[in-house]
């Protein structure tokens, strides 16, 4: 018997092997096998049995076949097919991907497990006369059996004598009497073990809510909705109570959260629904941890999967449904082959299984909207806060309007009372700043300045946004020069603590110098403000505020996040700063004030989607404001005031944002009103590189004109607006069409033939359903 085996190579087919007459009961499509590749062992996964074997070809055999069981069901095998021919990625890299890394190396053949004693009761002992005769001597024995009753009649051996204060020996007396058996069993690594289940009150839906949950529950099998819901109308109570009825009828669910967004808030709510039932898979985890969750989901036992976005691939028996919360963000795009769009590929398992598709979002994609328009997605809604809870009032502040206010900052209390806002106009222009005297006003204006100052003195929470980690966004001497990084076409952030020059892109780090290279002169200038510098000024404006940052710098511990979210949660922190990541699942009611200290991060940026990120951005960050009895409001520092981007969230319309925003991308034509893909050619050579990249941008046309004339536009090439980027020069173009179809047979049949010189280490990536072009 010969079997086709998909691997994970660059290549777009399988593989032919041999199948030894003692491996033939495992190997069957979806089953993990091991294959010798010219020198190599690689694990593969069987896409066929019963192939014929190719002409001429000399056949190896398979090495080994590991799984009693097939990793792969014949749904996600389905699944990853059509994954690899949307997405012009090689199937052996596609399957690959859905699985847990334990199980993708030949070194992890057999994934190591960790086993514990458990204790389990035995024969009972029902009556109370009975027990106090047994026990009458041997007090720790019952106190062991009765702790082991409450525990549900199962623990662990350690968990039992430790909870009941007994030494081993009471439990061995038991065992002996035969009232309890204790046995080895595989001990499941569990990150949240050792975060109690969360005991929440189970709320009772509002009338909109429980129209949407009836509205989910009619929805047929593989049917799918938008639930379009204001922030803070409480979409995760609609998706629990309509997950909790699939639960209880013993089927399962998936439920994705972006990566940066999944705290424990949002785990401890489903937690606190289902309790043990919910496993947990993202990118904090070890390689033994995700194996773990993912062998659970497969054996049923844990029926609900919360995850980032490779959960949805997660092996989940009678799945009935699939959440993907927060479905605009950026992060459900894949940055790296296969380059899937976890929300698109949701839709697709939802279909292939007979699932529900729930898509939620305060600030839905255009694409989602679009769809919803057109009657391809249910649209519901939540248009009112939970709770009787209003939306937060929203002021923009024009930066413009307010110039650098060099101040020394006094030590001590905050000031008796609040400084009053002071036009630009009235004040001059400072062009110099003294040794210790810091531009508060270019970051925070008085405006802003006087409102954190309020709920300061309200004992009250206050949020800051500002999406630029690091001290200052560059260093600049007064010539002008920027200290570039040397690998990638990007300047140099410069961090203050520990003190260093980074780049973002390849994490090339150097210290800084007291002079500029370029000319020689000895001032070099702080540009761009940065979370760290702005958590310095706020330490020094409030010098007894009890300030959190939250950013990649902070937040690279495994738990760091939780920690720093259980210490606002705790009113531990007086003001929490960060950057995006606090703009979205965050319900804190004690947070009264969200300043976004500058709103046009972004908002210009060379990329089709640059305002609608910008929009999404600002709706989600205010809405972390005015989630409890006390109200609250938002400021806006922005230099752009009337742009639609900022206009439209400060007044939560986003029905006329998605207006103005399409109307914006009909002329010339963008996603979501024509499909599109973005084709990257990269080198270490910037000439080959842009020559080569016009010549597949020509070779394209061509076979557009030949094969599906007019179907497909090509636009470009040109550099990358980032040129380059771990040392490797970068070119793009893109190809647009009405037709999807079209784009996908253009798609993959560039990928597989388009001529690339085997020049400059050169590499094609090709982005279907791209998020950025940058």
């Amino acid at each position: 018997m010969l079997a086709a085996v998909a691997l994970p190579v660059a290549l777009h087919r399988t593989y032919t092997y041999g199948v030894p007459a003692v491996l033939a009961a495992r190997v069957v499509p979806g089953a993990r096998v091991v294959v010798p590749l010219g020198p190599r062992k690689v694990v593969g996964i069987v896409t066929r049995v019963g192939v014929p074997a190719p002409a001429g070809a000399r056949l190896r055999d398979l090495l080994d076949a590991p799984d009693a069981d097939p990793a792969l069901t014949p749904p996600l095998m389905e699944l990853g097919a059509w994954i690899a021919r949307h997405y012009a990625t090689p199937p052996g890299v596609t399957y690959r991907a859905m699985l847990p890394a334990a199980l993708t190396t030949v070194a992890h053949t057999a994934p190591p497990v960790k086993t514990q004693r458990i204790a389990r009761l035995g024969t009972p002992v029902e009556s109370l006369m009975e027990r106090e005769r047994l026990f009458a001597r041997a007090p720790k024995q019952r106190a062991v059996l009765e702790l082991l009753e409450a525990l549900g009649g199962l623990a662990p051996v350690t968990r039992l004598l430790e909870e009941a204060d007994a030494e081993r020996g009471a439990l061995d007396a038991l065992v002996r009497r035969g009232l309890v058996t204790v046995e080895r069993a595989t001990l499941m690594r569990d990150p949240f073990a050792a975060r109690a289940v969360p005991r929440a009150p189970r709320h009772r839906p509002t009338a909109r809510q429980r129209e949407a949950i009836d509205a989910l529950a009619a929805l047929p099998p593989g049917g799918a909705a938008l639930l379009h819901g204001i922030t803070g109308s409480g979409k995760t109570l609609v998706y629990i109570e309509f997950l909790r009825a699939l639960v209880e009828a013993g089927r399962g669910a998936i439920v994705l959260v972006p990566e940066i967004a999944l705290t424990p808030q949002t785990v401890d709510r489903f937690r606190a629904a289902f309790g043990e039932r919910v496993a947990v898979l993202h990118s904090a985890l070890s390689d033994g941890e995700r194996y773990d969750a993912w062998a659970a989901i497969r054996r049923g036992e844990r029926p609900i999967v919360v995850g980032a976005r490779s959960a949805i691939f997660a092996p989940v028996p009678r799945l009935a449904a699939i959440v993907v919360d927060e479905e605009h963000e950026a992060s459900y795009k894949q940055g790296e082959a296969p380059r899937y769009h976890a929300r698109d590929v949701a839709r697709r398992r939802a279909q292939v299984e007979g699932a529900v598709l729930v898509l939620g979002s305060a600030t839905p994609s255009l694409e989602s909207w679009t769809q919803a328009q057109r009657g391809e997605l249910a649209l519901l809604t939540l248009p009112d806060r939970a709770g009787g809870a209003t939306l937060p009032v929203v002021h923009v502040v024009d930066r413009r309007r307010w110039a650098v206010r060099p101040r020394r900052v006094d030590a001590g209390a905050h000031p008796a009372a609040p400084t009053p806002p002071v036009p630009q106009e009235a004040i001059p222009v400072a062009d110099h700043l003294e040794p210790g005297m810091l531009p508060f006003g270019s970051a925070i204006t008085p405006p802003l300045e006087q409102a954190i100052d309020l709920r300061l003195r309200r004992d009250e929470q206050v949020l800051l946004l500002l999406n630029r980690r690091g001290y200052a966004a560059f260093l600049q001497c007064e010539q002008g020069h920027v200290k570039q990084c040397p690998n990638c076409a990007i300047a140099l952030t410069y961090h203050r603590v520990p003190e260093r020059l980074a780049c973002h892109y390849c994490d090339h780090r150097e210290a800084p110098s007291r002079a500029c290279a370029e000319c020689g002169m000895p001032t070099l200038r702080e540009r761009g403000l940065g979370t760290q510098q702005l958590e310095r000024l706020l330490g020094e404006r409030w010098p007894a505020a009890r300030i959190a940052r939250m950013d990649l710098d902070t937040t690279g511990g495994k738990w760091a996040h939780s920690e720093i979210l259980d210490r606002v949660a705790r009113h531990e922190v007086d003001i929490l700063l960060g950057t995006q990541m606090i703009a979205k699942g965050l319900d804190f009611p004690n947070v009264t004030l969200v300043g976004v200290v500058d709103a046009d991060v972004g908002i210009n940026l060379p990329d089709f989607r640059a305002s609608e990120r910008c929009f999404q951005l600002l709706a989600q960050v205010a809405g972390r404001a005015g989630r409890g009895a006390k109200g609250g409001e938002v400021y806006v520092q922005t230099r752009e005031p009337g742009h639609h981007a900022v206009t439209c969230a400060v007044t939560h319309d986003y029905l006329k944002f998605a207006a103005l925003e399409l109307a914006g991308r009909s002329r010339p034509a963008y996603p979501p009103l024509v499909h599109a893909a973005n084709v990257i050619v990269s080198g270490t050579d910037e000439q080959v590189v842009s020559e080569a990249a016009r010549a597949l941008a020509d070779w394209t046309r061509r076979l557009i004109a030949a094969k599906v004339p007019g179907a497909v536009d090509v636009l470009g090439a040109a550099p990358s607006p980032i040129e380059r980027i771990k040392t490797r020069w970068r070119w793009h173009f893109l190809l647009r069409a009405e037709d999807a179809a079209a784009l996908g047979r253009v798609g993959r049949y560039l990928v597989e033939h388009g001529p690339l010189p085997r020049a400059a280490e050169l590499r094609l990536a090709y982005d279907r359903d791209p998020v950025t072009l940058m």
